[in-house]
């Protein structure tokens, strides 16, 4: 059974894909901010009936990118990696100790560089699965100003990281390591911390796992680099089928992130 590492699983959809991975049999590397959150989120998992033995805790804040590398090397083999965890955003700007807006640092910019500092701890067949959005659709990509220091709106700093998450998806698919295998997901509106700021009614948290869990699982096929809405291909933002696009983002974010951690 495979190794998966669960992102933000101390809550919402990233608790409910370890504990539903774990039950099906993988042992699950649970992060969370802390490394005493993601302990307590292990007890918690074994008291509702996982086994211990299955369970491994992990903690990294990702407003540092220190911190990402470092939980990297803390891990020696997976099979799985679930980009999950994610910020709403604060209602104004704010900036990390790295210099971005931590709305992108945390959705998109972490995953990018614990993906990246993981290539040789994933096995050649693993997979990346990246929690994504449908409002990746309403984001744009703003060049210039990628922190929004001259422009700042909650909604557009989450859909912008949302869409660089999705196309970071098709990079891996294109730039990637032969044999690894990328796909991008949209859970489907769901009841977590995160709903009072986009929605006002939203599904169960496990419910979001389904389709998650269910990408994780070397017996369901997909189609690499693609966005998935729930169990089915849906189309992605345009920008994502522009390979110049993909890479100028992939470029950029190596800057970014890469060279921070030297």
């Amino acid at each position: 059974m495979p190794t998966v590492l669960v992102t933000g699983a101390s809550s919402g959809i990233g608790y409910e894909t370890a504990r539903q991975l774990a039950n099906d049999g993988a042992t699950v590397i649970v992060h969370a901010r802390t490394a005493h959150l993601a302990s307590s989120t292990v007890d918690r998992l074994a008291r509702t009936g996982v086994p211990a033995a299955r369970l491994r805790a992990l903690g990294a804040d990702f407003t540092r990118l220190d911190e990402v590398a470092s939980m990297a090397c803390e891990v020696a083999h997976l099979d799985v990696l679930v980009n999950n965890a994610a910020t709403a955003g604060p209602e104004t700007a704010t900036f990390t100790e790295d210099g971005n807006e931590i709305t992108f640092q945390v959705n998109y910019l972490a995953p990018f560089l614990l993906t990246r500092l993981l290539d040789d701890a994933l096995s050649p067949e693993g997979r990346v699965v990246n929690v994504s959005s449908t409002l990746h659709r309403a984001g744009h990509l703003s060049w210039n100003d990628l922190n929004r220091r001259r422009r700042y709106q909650r909604g557009a700093a989450y859909a912008q990281s949302k869409l660089a998450l999705t196309m970071f998806t098709r990079a891996l698919a294109e730039f990637g390591p032969s044999g690894r295998t990328a796909v991008s997901v949209h859970p489907g509106v769901i009841d977590t911390d995160m709903l009072p700021a986009y929605s006002f009614r939203g599904r169960p948290a496990s419910d979001g796992a389904v389709p998650v869990t269910h990408l994780c699982f070397t017996r369901t096929g997909f189609v690499n680099g693609a966005y998935y809405d729930g169990r089915l291909p849906a189309k992605a933002a345009p920008s994502v089928d522009d390979p110049q696009v993909v890479e100028r983002l992939w470029r950029l974010s190596e800057r970014l992130t890469l060279q921070t951690v030297k």
